[in-house]
């Protein structure tokens, strides 16, 4: 695999560290007023805008530079754990969990293009699978992360974690910027 490749899984594992189980987002509603027999709505939310974002984030895609728009997805996930971690009610819990769709659109078919344009054809699958692997391993750790801290420092703590490592993988993106194309 390629310098490139390799820079692609850092830069999703890192991501994956500020992308703790969706689960949190759900009990972060419920825990700001969402009754709990609607918070089923949160995932459908968040659903409903990856869906919505992940067709025309398709289209720009093949039109401008990636590394562009995965910056966008980057700093749209920091705006969503910056409004779920500030939140004061579920309402504007709600539009974090949006914003938090958003990113999912603007990264989840970018990332994966990427990997596909890095690896060589005959070991694309390998590629996938380390990527996924690497990405997994990030979430369960993130995942882990979060929820300590949610239970020793609160909800908003766990939030503002994973803003961190978003924020850390966005300046490993815009580094790289310097000497790779993303197109």
């Amino acid at each position: 695999m390629s310098g490139s490749y390799w820079l692609i899984v850092a830069i999703g594992a890192l991501f994956g560290l500020a992308r703790f189980s969706v689960a949190f987002l759900a009990l972060r509603a419920m825990d700001l007023g969402l009754p709990v027999g609607l918070s089923p709505l949160v995932l459908v939310l968040m659903g409903v805008v990856f869906s919505l974002s992940s067709y025309p984030v398709g289209l720009l895609a093949d039109r401008m530079d990636r590394g562009i728009l995965l910056a966008l997805g980057f700093v749209s996930l920091i705006i969503a754990e910056l409004l779920l971690a500030n939140a004061s009610g579920y309402i504007l819990a709600m539009a974090g969990v949006a914003v938090w769709g958003v990113h999912l659109g603007l990264t989840q078919g970018l990332l994966s293009a990427l990997v596909a344009d890095s690896a060589p054809d005959h070991l694309r699958g390998t590629a996938f699978g380390i990527f996924n692997l690497v990405n997994g391993i990030a979430l369960l750790f993130a995942s882990l992360v979060a929820g300590l801290l949610w239970q020793m420092l609160g909800a908003s703590m766990a939030f503002y974690a994973g803003a961190v490592f978003a924020g850390a993988a966005l300046l490993l993106l815009l580094v790289s910027f310097r000497s790779r194309h993303w197109a």
